[in-house]
């Protein structure tokens, strides 16, 4: 199904370790295997000592909501009909320097637009769940405990 929303590149050589993890439900993270630093999004190069060979870690899936938007329309359409939505950056527990990026859903299948706004607090702690759309499965946050 084309649902006409952006979504990654799974064929992308650096980044198709990490999709390939989410497909399993596993949150992993790029490290460089020389100085054994984390970097998020996947590079092909370390920005700390340029080497180029990386390993991937798995992570705990929890952290705590950095900050958030809230987009409104005009956007691309198949986000127009979604707006307003949250969309959440996350730092994890376990290194803050790490974030993603996700929206804060009540389940793995709930929609984007399904928390009100004004309820999202940063500092909120947050766990991964992952949701499938088209061929990609995608990390998705909910509210921890």
């Amino acid at each position: 199904m084309e649902t006409g929303l952006l979504l990654p590149d799974l064929d992308d050589e650096v980044a198709a370790p990490f999709w390939e993890a989410c497909s399993r439900s596993e949150l992993v993270v790029q490290m460089c295997a020389a100085c054994g630093k984390s970097r998020m999004p996947p590079r092909p190069m370390c920005p700390h000592c340029r080497s180029v060979v990386a390993t991937w870690a798995p992570t705990s899936g929890t952290g705590t909501i950095w900050s958030y938007v809230v987009p409104h329309p005009p956007l691309l359409p198949a986000y127009a009909e979604l707006a307003p939505y949250n969309a959440i950056v996350v730092a994890l527990d376990e290194d803050p320097t790490i974030r993603f990026v996700g929206n804060l859903v009540t389940s793995a299948n709930g929609a984007i637009n399904e928390i009100d706004p004004a309820t999202i607090r940063i500092g909120e702690k947050v766990r991964v769940v992952f949701t499938t759309i088209d061929d990609v499965t995608l990390p998705r946050w909910v509210r921890a405990g």
